[in-house]
């Protein structure tokens, strides 16, 4: 009797088409079904295998049962502003988010590449119970296969500032980000895929010389060193200046966007010192602020977004400090927007 092929290790949507060639060739098939299988992924968005039927029945039952997809879509909520987060559980029992935002005629997915999160930013549902583990490149990829099916369309955008520390991951961010730009599959151009962090400048360099052609935004959120380790506890200490000068430093290298995230918070960083002292490490350098009206979180009830005048102000001196800005509007306040919020209070309801 003929030995069984071996089995597949795990989900196959983590794989580049020479990986998943090597895989199925282990189980006796062809190597122009790689390329199917990977084109039905992440070009059609076929998560399901016994969706794809370009593949023989019997291989469609086998990859079923043997390699399902390492994500299951377990709660979608739309706000009235279209954006909708989505709620995906992992094989081990643990949960992350994605997030779907329409702007006009661009969709931008955010996606996670950790459970938890190490930096613990107080404005963040995310590292309210630390990092748990990083995520797989079938995990942080699958998103977007949940993306595509809910929307019907390609998503124009990705943002990789969902749960978790990107750089912590970075090898699988890679990976990732690899299969999106993929030819044959969904052929996202690298350009429209921005990477953030809270991390080090060593850590940015470390991206910039994977020479991924993608953008980067530093979740800055303060002026100075003091303010921002109270905001950013588990960022390094010291860091504003050398963050800024690396971001400038990427910009200049990679020839891509370099971005400065500021989250505002009513009082703690919003006021027009705080703006004074922001344009102060930024004028002259190729780098954009991001302006973010504070999202409620439940578990900091005593935070609260900035006024109106507040942020209009604050946005206002930078720019004439000659700093590119842009103040962002507040999208989904009535379905936990804020990140990793759905995750925290699912998750914390399962412990009651």
């Amino acid at each position: 009797m003929a030995e069984r092929a071996a089995a597949p290790e795990g989900p196959l949507t983590g794989d580049l088409p020479e990986v998943l060639a090597e895989r199925l060739a282990a189980m006796g098939e062809p190597p122009y079904r790689a390329r199917q299988l990977f084109r039905a992924f992440h070009a059609e968005g076929r998560l399901d295998p016994q969706s794809i039927t370009t593949l023989p029945a019997a291989l469609r039952e086998r990859l079923a049962q043997e390699a399902p997809p390492a994500t299951t879509l377990k709660e979608a909520q739309e706000a009235a502003d279209g954006t909708t987060k989505l709620l995906l559980g992992l094989a081990d029992g643990r949960a992350v988010e994605s997030v779907l935002i329409p702007e006009n005629d661009r969709v931008t997915v955010c996606v996670s590449t950790q459970v938890g999160c190490p930096i613990r930013c107080i404005f963040c549902a995310s590292g309210v119970r630390g990092l748990l583990r990083n995520l797989t490149p079938a995990e942080i990829v699958e998103p977007l296969i949940h993306a595509r099916a809910r929307l019907g369309k390609r998503p124009t955008h990705i943002v990789l500032m969902g749960m978790g520390e990107p750089l912590l991951n970075l090898d699988a961010v890679v990976q990732a980000i690899r299969i999106w730009t993929h030819p044959d599959g969904m052929g996202m151009s690298p350009r429209r895929i921005t990477v953030s962090t809270a991390l080090t400048p060593q850590r940015i360099d470390a991206l910039a010389a994977a020479d991924l052609g993608v953008n980067l935004a530093v979740s800055l959120h303060a002026p100075d060193d003091v303010t921002r380790a109270e905001l950013v506890p588990g960022s390094p200490v010291g860091r504003v200046k050398a963050l800024v000068e690396a971001a400038a430093r990427f910009a200049t290298t990679t020839r891509r966007d370099a971005t400065v995230e500021y989250v505002l918070i009513d009082k703690l960083n919003d006021q027009p010192a705080h703006a004074e002292a922001l344009a102060d490490v930024l004028e002259g350098l190729p780098i954009h602020v991001n302006l973010i009206p504070f999202n409620p979180v439940s578990h900091r009830p005593d935070l609260a977004p900035p006024s109106g005048l507040a942020a209009t102000g604050f946005a206002r001196r930078l720019a004439e400090r000659n700093v590119s800005v842009t103040l962002r509007t507040q999208r989904g306040e009535d379905i936990a927007a804020a990140c990793g919020q759905l995750a925290l209070e699912r998750a914390l309801g399962e412990d009651d």
